[in-house]
Order: structure tokens, then C-alpha cells, then sequence
């Protein structure tokens, strides 16, 4: 897999980006594969949400059938305590800063993405904290005072990234996340994901495949916008 990167277009706000996430860690394993993460601020600026009990009821059938596909726990202090919270907010913006100042501080994007959804989802914690966020940073091993000084600088550059992420993906025409673009040799083919939840084996068997035969198709769980139920 010479000159091969997984392109990965994600939000860390996004269910099924959470229920993606061992699939990517899988890829990640592979041999020659490099993996670039593209967030694309699905709940950034005036897409920001307050906790409310709509969106507690939206978001809880999404989670639900995540959870019986990939078997990926969602804690009590989610279900229970982040989503019946009303004054916290889901705001994607500082989570991405966070990953991308992570990703300057040497550690691998995924593995701070992964950090900050089993924070969400398991931990039941506001990722869009700052002080949530230097914890995490910690428990991952950065320094602490090195992570809050570049923290403050990629949330003044998180809506370029954002906005970057969003012109690939309407280049590419992709609709929304998770989302992958497998690039060889500067060619560029979508990969879908879809079939592959709770299946990191065999994403990465089919993975391989791909590359061997050139051929891959694409579908996304959830818009730019929001998310949507599979059937």
C-alpha cells in the first residue's frame, strides 16, 4: 500500500462516526496505510444545539440501534445525565480543535477522536469544555500546559479546517458522515462503511480487497447537518 491514505470525514458529535470508530482503529493497524481526519463541524457555529428533551429523543433511537449493531456501549452518564442536561450544549467546534491541536502536540487524531466519543458516549462529559477537554488532553499523556496553549490556537483556525473538510466532500460529492476517501497515487475513490459496522475484521479484509480490485462505493449515515436511521 505504497502512497495509500484513508481520507476519513467525520464529526466527533456524530453517533454513527462513534459507531464507525473501531473500523478506522482496524484500518489504522494496516501496514502502509496513513489515515487523514477531515471534521467537518456537523454541530460548529450556528448549528451549535442545546440539550433539550427533542433532541434527547432524536438522538436516543440512533444511539440505540448503534449500540445493538456494533455492541459499543453508551454509558448511564449519557442516556441519563449529558442528554436530560439543559444547560449543556453540543457545539463540534472545540472537540475539533482539540483533536487538531493533539495532531500538533504528536498524537495520532484518531486516537484523541476516540477519546473524546468514549468521553461523550461512555463518560457522559461536555467535550466542548475547555477544562474537559485539557483533562482529556492529559489522560491521553500531553503536557497540559503545552495542549492549552496550542487548544487556544486551533479553535482560531477550526472553522478554516471545517470549511476546507466541507469543499472536499462537495468536491467529491459526499454527502455527509462518516465518509472515506481511499487515496492511491493521487487517485481518489469513495469507500462505504456502511456494511461494515460492528465488523473491523471484515472492513479490513474488504479493505484490502479494494485496493487489490479498485472498486468501492460509498454511502453516509449522516448529513452535514444531522443524522439519519438506517433501515
Amino acid at each position: 500500500m505504497v502512497n495509500t491514505t484513508l481520507h476519513y470525514f467525520y464529526d466527533p458529535l456524530c453517533g454513527w462516526c462513534y459507531a464507525a470508530s473501531p473500523l478506522l482503529q482496524a484500518a489504522a493497524a494496516l501496514p502502509g496505510l496513513n489515515l487523514a481526519l477531515h471534521a467537518g463541524g456537523m454541530m460548529s457555529g450556528s448549528r451549535r444545539q442545546a440539550v433539550t428533551p427533542a433532541l434527547r429523543d432524536y438522538v436516543m433511537p440512533h444511539d440505540q440501534r448503534i449500540a445493538s449493531i456494533t455492541g459499543l456501549l453508551f454509558g448511564d452518564a449519557y442516556f441519563d445525565g449529558l442528554l436530560r442536561d439543559g444547560s449543556a450544549i453540543f457545539d463540534s467546534t472545540p472537540p475539533i480543535a482539540a483533536i487538531l491541536a493533539a495532531e500538533k502536540l504528536g498524537l495520532a487524531a484518531l486516537a484523541m477522536l476516540s477519546a473524546l466519543q468514549r468521553a461523550h458516549y461512555q463518560r457522559g462529559l461536555r467535550i466542548a469544555d475547555t477544562l474537559v477537554l485539557q483533562m482529556i488532553a492529559q489522560e491521553q499523556g500531553l503536557d497540559p500546559a503545552g495542549f492549552a496553549v496550542e487548544l487556544e490556537r486551533q479553535l482560531s483556525l477550526a472553522e478554516l479546517h471545517i470549511q476546507d473538510s466541507r469543499h472536499l466532500m462537495q468536491q467529491y460529492g459526499m454527502q455527509g458522515f462518516p465518509s472515506l476517501l481511499l487515496e492511491r497515487d493521487g487517485q481518489l475513490q469513495r469507500v462505504d462503511v456502511s456494511p461494515w459496522l460492528g465488523q473491523p475484521q471484515a472492513f479490513t479484509a474488504a479493505l484490502q480487497g479494494v485496493l487489490g480490485s479498485g472498486e468501492a462505493t460509498e454511502a453516509s449515515l449522516c448529513t452535514a447537518d444531522g443524522c439519519g436511521l438506517p433501515g
